[in-house]
């Protein structure tokens, strides 16, 4: 069909006269289905069915109780089957509205969120310009600091005998005692300060007048200054309440400083929540509830919802003197005596100023589908590091900016408590979205359960169908040149819906061919061919019936639909021969995985399924299952109802849409024009030696490209093919002569 011609491009038209009276394929199929697991809605190309079962998963389980049982989608048979004779694939994994990766919270060594730390204050006064408290003749006072059964004394002055008269030897077991020879109060109290935070009790602030609380009870008059230690629990909490501070314990004989008597019970410290403070949060590549592992821990850490195809997390060597940690992807199913490691970072860091910063090793893009169920919806990548990860990114986490300074020390205490904590965790969120359950497969799929979704609903699967669809439009991201769905069918009315968009989305892109189902297993031959005459498109083509196969993983055969194993025919006749040679006959046609197919088709109806333009799978003694039919969908008869034909096409027109893009914007010269020609008729004498044509020729110069269309910045050209017919019918006439009689010449 012709080509809308509005921004600058190279666009191809192509005329079909052949009802009138007488290479280079594309990347690869597109695969749009449900899978295990994997990205949900974004177009993903692979090139190994090993690659398809890390990304997409395997064998799964559905059911409860004596109903469950172990199952693969149809997509599974579909990517292994054609990947056999193919380099490449794009799959899309459906998933219902609804649907979530999972995630984790990793967080940090110190705080709880919303906790505060408990604090107390002593509060003194000063006459003289010196703060000597405490002598060899009164050792009384002191500041005495107990952390539950643990006592701190501060002492000012060294004692006669090195420890004060009133302290008995028990009680420095696991106390410590603290001494100064500082005489001015800037001395003392930076004594004071520095010993208390030596003891690892809290961090501490001192203040003159200014303090509030100092200035409050000792507002300073006649050279008296007020003075205060305040005093912060270094953990934040309840716990931090139970701190008491004590001074003065005994009379004073010193003039120069009073002390605030009794004992101080520190307060404020709250536990006010559990959630743990954010040191990083990852996520899951992969959607669906598969991704969930949090769940019941038992014997060696073994966690109950843990799978082969999910992960765990652990974190260990924290190293808060360099702000590094080392993170470990594990996988979901191991335990912690026997890890099954599937991805390690080491020495990685918080800090954005560093190599080893965490979103750059592991990856922070996310791809998200925008304008769902809209005409042109579009993925929209966020994030700012590529994803190096096969499991998680990075969703958020919390930065320690320049986390050392010149000389190598830690810049802020604070950017420590950012650090995550040492310890392991798993992943929780994932959702499938709407589900239907039971969940129908193989051959009991119906109108509104095809392997779990309900096509006639918008969010239990239909419009996560349709976007898939609307996004495979895109030619220049998407280079495809054949779609299947396997599991739709368009004898159910729910699906043809759908089936009707892809078809139209082929038609649009004119390089892309789609293989579709006409209904489900046990269908009678006469309905078979009415969902065939209800199509009509040289796009598409139609085969029948469903196909046995075996499953060495499930240890049973399953039965499929046709669409599940064409386009590894499609591959294997491309790969032997040519996409303009048939896909059909005991060459290229046979499907080797099959078992039986659903019915055993006779002469007579095959001839029935052709008429109607329904490829027969045909089964035949010492050859096996066979594909005997290439007809497209079209009704009129044309060179264009031959899928061969139609593959030359979509073949041709991809050669030369990506090989002369680079013309584009040159100067409309008959250079230019040479150039064109030089590049398309080798090409197609190459085809044409390879038997895909009889003939052809290609035109581009003054007499297509006259001033009106060069005025108009076009350059035309004009492609006449004879495309090679397949013998699809080879007749013989036997003739029995009498004897003597002489044979024509």
């Amino acid at each position: 069909m012709a080509e809308k011609v509005v921004s600058p491009g190279v666009f191809t038209n192509e005329i079909d006269q052949s009802f009138l009276p007488a290479g280079v394929a594309a990347i690869g199929a597109a695969l749009i289905g449900p899978t295990t697991r994997g990205p949900a809605n974004i177009p993903t190309t692979i090139s190994t069915y090993s690659q398809y079962q890390r990304i997409f998963g395997g064998v799964f389980t559905s059911g409860s109780g004596a109903n469950e049982n172990s199952y693969k989608y149809l997509t599974d048979y579909a990517a292994r089957e054609y990947l056999k004779f193919a380099d490449t694939l794009t799959v899309v994994r459906i998933l219902a509205s609804g649907y979530s990766p999972a995630s984790t919270v990793v967080s940090s060594s110190t705080d709880v969120l919303g906790a505060t730390h408990a604090s107390g204050t002593i509060l003194l006064t000063n006459n003289q310009s010196d703060f000597n408290f405490g002598t060899a003749a009164s050792p009384d006072d002191e500041i005495q600091i107990t952390v539950g059964s643990l006592e701190h004394r501060f002492i000012a002055a060294d004692p006669v005998g090195g420890v004060p008269a009133n302290i008995a030897a028990t009680d420095a077991v696991g106390g410590t005692f603290f001494y100064s020879s500082g005489s001015s109060v800037e001395q003392q109290m930076g004594f004071l300060t520095a010993s208390i935070n030596a003891a690892s009790i809290g961090v501490v602030a001192q203040s003159s007048s200014a303090h509030p609380q100092a200035a409050s009870r000792f507002p300073g008059t006649s050279g008296n200054v007020g003075m205060a230690i305040y005093i912060s629990a270094s953990a934040a909490g309840t716990a931090g309440n139970a701190i008491t501070a004590e001074t003065g314990s005994g009379p004073s004989i010193v003039t120069d400083v009073t002390f605030q008597e009794g004992a101080t019970t520190f307060a404020g410290g709250t536990d006010s929540s559990t959630t743990p403070v954010q040191s990083f949060v990852l996520e899951t590549l992969h959607d669906g509830d598969d991704q969930n592992s949090q769940g019941p821990m038992t014997t060696n850490g073994l966690l109950r919802s843990g799978s082969r195809n999910n992960v765990r997390w652990e974190v260990s060597n924290v190293n808060q003197a360099k702000g590094t940690f080392t993170l470990l992807l594990r996988r979901g199913d191991d335990t912690n005596n026997r890890k099954t490691i599937l991805e390690q970072y080491n020495n990685v860091t918080l800090d954005p100023n560093t190599p080893n910063f965490l979103s750059r090793v592991i990856g922070d893009q996310k791809n998200t589908l925008r304008d769902s169920a809209l005409a042109d919806p579009f993925l929209q990548l966020t994030g700012s590091y590529a994803n190096r990860s096969n499991f998680v990114r990075v969703k958020t986490q919390a930065l320690t900016l320049n986390y050392l300074d010149e000389n190598g020390n830690i810049r802020s205490n604070e950017l420590s408590s950012s650090l995550p904590a040492a310890g392991s965790g798993s992943f929780s969120g994932g959702s499938d979205g709407n589900k239907v359950h039971p969940k129908q497969y193989y051959e009991n799929i119906t109108d509104t359960n095809s392997q779990g979704f309900n096509l006639n609903n918008a969010t239990d699967g239909k419009d996560a169908y349709i976007d898939a669809i609307r996004l495979l439009k895109n030619q220049d991201e998407y280079d495809i040149n054949i779609l299947t769905m396997p599991g739709l069918l368009n004898g159910f009315s729910a699906h043809a819906t759908v089936l009707s968009e892809a078809l139209s989305m082929v038609e649009d892109r004119g390089d892309c061919f789609l293989i579709v189902d006409p209904a489900g297993y046990g269908t009678a031959l006469s309905s078979i061919t009415t969902q065939a005459e209800s199509r009509d498109s040289n796009y598409a083509a139609m085969y029948w019936p469903w196909i046995k196969i075996p499953d060495a993983d499930l240890g049973r055969n399953t039965w499929v639909p046709a669409s599940t194993l064409i386009p590894s025919v499609y591959a294997f006749n491309d790969r032997v021969a040519a996409p303009w040679f048939a896909p059909a006959g005991l060459n290229r046609g046979g499907i080797d995985i099959a078992v039986q197919t659903e019915r055993k088709l006779t002469h007579g109806n095959r001839d029935t399924l052709y008429d109607s333009n329904v490829n027969p799978i045909a089964t035949f003694p010492n050859s096996g299952v066979v594909v005997f039919g290439q007809k497209t969908l079209q009704k009129k008869a044309s060179a264009l109802d031959r899928v061969n034909v139609r593959r030359l096409l979509i073949a041709a027109k991809k050669f030369i849409a990506s090989t002369t893009r680079f013309l584009v914007f040159e100067n409309n010269t008959t250079a230019t024009r040479n150039r064109f020609l030089s590049i398309v008729n080798p090409y197609f004498e190459s085809v044409q030696q390879r038997q895909g044509l009889y003939a052809f020729r290609v035109v581009m110069d003054e007499t297509n490209n006259t001033p009106d269309v060069v005025d108009r910045n076009e350059m035309r050209g004009q492609i006449f093919l004879q495309p090679a017919k397949t013998a699809e019918f080879i007749i013989i006439d036997f003739n029995v002569l009498p004897t003597g009689a002489a044979f024509p010449e």
